[in-house]
Order: structure tokens, then sequence, then C-alpha cells
């Protein structure tokens, strides 16, 4: 084999099967890519749709996110809202979305981390199935090396997923007050806690 690492690129996988055995390998790599990218898609859409079905029965969203179709009983307005953001979200490179993707995800870790010390040090003696053996300033130790791992991932990253970061933070903040300020008016139907389960129990 070659051994030019310039060619080491997407792709490149059906192009050494091809070198070992010819097309027809090279072709059949090819078709399991596709068909795996596809499956790998159909998983990630399924999960986003049914957590946007989740938020809908519990109330946190309108209802109509929660409708299902009456012939395969898929949550329809879910998949469809998912599958916008996705195509929205193809515009970025690939190193745009998992850099964005990090970045929120450092956001939610430090905010795991400041509710955890404020919970500890607002009520220490609140009963929970587990407790970490360490007073507050043990905690602030525990919890502050990640966090510089997490705020050096933040530092690196580029402009434009600053830009989306940022707008996305805003966004889903305004969402959370303009949902409540619509549940609050009566603007839109919410779904309420236990809805769901007296429907099923209605359907035993």
């Amino acid at each position: 084999m070659p051994l030019d690492q310039k060619n080491w690129v997407g792709g490149y996988f059906a192009d050494v099967a091809g070198i070992i055995a010819g097309n027809w390998l090279k072709y059949w790599m090819e078709i399991g890519a596709v068909l795996s990218i596809i499956g790998l898609y159909e998983a990630q859409l399924s999960s986003a749709a049914y957590q946007l079905l989740g938020m809908a029965d519990l109330g946190f969203i309108p209802k109509i996110f929660g409708e299902r179709s009456k012939w395969f009983n898929t949550p329809w307005m879910a998949i469809l809202v998912s599958t916008v953001i996705a195509m929205g979200v193809s515009f970025l490179t690939f190193t745009e979305i998992i850099s964005t993707v990090n970045f929120l995800y450092s956001l939610g870790m430090l905010l795991e981390f400041a509710c955890f010390l404020r919970l500890r040090r607002k009520f220490p003696t609140l009963k929970r199935p587990f407790e970490v053996p360490l007073g507050l300033f043990g905690l602030v130790l525990m919890c502050l090396v990640p966090s510089v791992l997490l705020v050096y991932v933040m530092s690196v990253a580029t402009k434009i997923v600053y830009v989306a970061s940022a707008f996305l933070t805003t966004f889903g903040i305004g969402l959370y007050f303009f949902m409540n300020l619509c549940k609050s008016k009566r603007w839109i139907e919410f779904s309420k806690v236990g809805d769901k389960l007296e429907e099923e129990e209605d359907m035993i």
C-alpha cells in the first residue's frame, strides 16, 4: 500500500478496498458507507424527535409537537422540525458543527457544576440518593480541574462557533420565557403533566 498521507481523506477506505480486491469491493464499501450513514441519521433523527415529543407531553413546548401520525403513530411534527434544523446545520462545515456542539456542551457542564456547588452550599442537609464525601472547598477543587479544561475548549473556538453558540444560547433562553408567556396567556395549547398517563389509563 502507498503511504501517502495526503490521500487519507474521506472515502479513502473505498480506494484501499479497490487496491486490495478490485472495484467490486470498492463499490460494496461505498454502498455500505451510504447505508450506514442513512442508518445513523435515522437513529439521531428519531432520538431528537422523541425528545421533542417528551417535552410536548410534559408541557414544556406546545402540544402540537406531540402530534402523532395516524398511520405509523410517529411524531410527525417533531420529525419535521428536527429535519429542518438538521438541514440548517448542514450549511456549516463538519469542524464547525463539532466545535459548536463542544462549546454548548462545555457551557452546559459549567452550569451543572455551578448548580451542584450552589445546592451543596444552600442545602447541605438535603436528603439525596448519594453524596460526594467532600466539603465545599473539596468540591470546588474537584470541579476546578474539568472546568479549566472546558474553558480551554471554549477559548480555542473560532468566530463562527462563538456566533452560532451565542445565537443558540440566546434563542434557547428567549424561547423559555416566551413559552412561559404563551402558557400564562393561553395563546398556545400546552399539555398538562399527567394528561398522557390519563389517556393511557383510559385506553387500558
